[in-house]
């Protein structure tokens, strides 16, 4: 018998202890979204149309392989005034379905590169071409939130 309640005030503190998880999650008014890898870019003087068709070379090109095999949702660059002299002018954006698409992403992304016929020497004489016209001045991997 002491057995039976034993076991029943544990099964009975199990459901509540789920319900209160099951309550919890549901208290929030939005739900995690993809993740959004984002680079802030400040492009040099004068610069900014040679660092934009390199973009369109190179990056972009990427991001369209990147998007048709499946390994990125969405790509996006926006262009705005800058705010100060040190401000950003170019934000580059591309969207990953969750944590778990990153594993692995930066040697699938060199495959799709070799597949599309650029060496190793090719991709540094880009990356070294891009540093001439800009300076980056960092990025975040931020989540989307989708409010309810």
């Amino acid at each position: 018998m002491k057995k039976f309640i034993f076991s029943s005030a544990i099964a009975v503190l199990i459901l509540m202890f789920c319900d209160q998880n099951i309550y919890a999650q549901s208290d929030k008014p939005y739900s995690d979204g993809p993740l959004w890898q984002v680079q802030f870019i400040r492009t040099k003087p004068g610069m900014s149309d040679l660092y934009l068709k390199n973009l369109s070379d190179g990056w972009v090109k990427e991001m369209k392989a990147a998007k048709d095999a499946g390994y990125i949702m969405d790509y996006k660059i926006f262009e705005a005034q800058p705010a100060s002299e040190n401000d950003w002018d170019l934000m580059l954006m591309y969207e990953i379905k969750n944590f778990a698409m990153m594993d692995g992403m930066s040697d699938k992304m060199e495959a799709l590169m070799k597949k599309d016929g650029s060496n190793d020497q090719t991709l540094h004489t880009q990356a070294v071409s891009r540093n001439d016209l800009r300076i980056l001045q960092g990025g975040r991997l931020t989540r989307e939130l989708d409010f309810k």
